[in-house]
């Protein structure tokens, strides 16, 4: 059974720094690309980021580009995404997903990040 599993959201005030943690199980996680998107309310999906399964490739959304890193450790079947000053707009649930930006079939339950002060 196919699981991904976020973690680390949280409060956090404009200009602070969040990482997310995203465990993946029941698939061979270094075969797949992978995407973080998000969800503000009241919005439809978001992408943010995605990163090949080597992770040498790597892209970004505009708005989150110089501010976010996405990255993975593939021993440990762990997607992260290193958030930095982040902004109000940044508010949303964030989903770690299995596959490609344009491609991803599986989602995680989400974490919230909300970001106020």
């Amino acid at each position: 059974e196919v699981q991904l599993v976020e973690s680390g959201g949280g409060l956090v005030q404009p200009g602070g720094s969040l990482r997310l943690s995203c465990a993946a199980s029941g698939f061979t996680f270094g075969y797949y690309d992978m995407t973080w998107v998000r969800q503000a309310p009241g919005k439809g999906p978001e992408w943010v980021s995605d990163i090949n399964s080597g992770g040498g490739n790597i892209h970004y959304a505009d708005s989150v580009k110089g501010r976010f890193t996405i990255s993975r450790d593939n021993a440990k079947n762990t997607l992260h995404l290193q958030m930095n000053s982040l902004k109000p707009g940044d508010t949303a649930v964030y989903y770690c997903a299995l596959g490609g930006r344009f491609t991803y079939s599986f989602k995680g339950q989400g974490t919230q990040v909300t970001v106020s002060g």
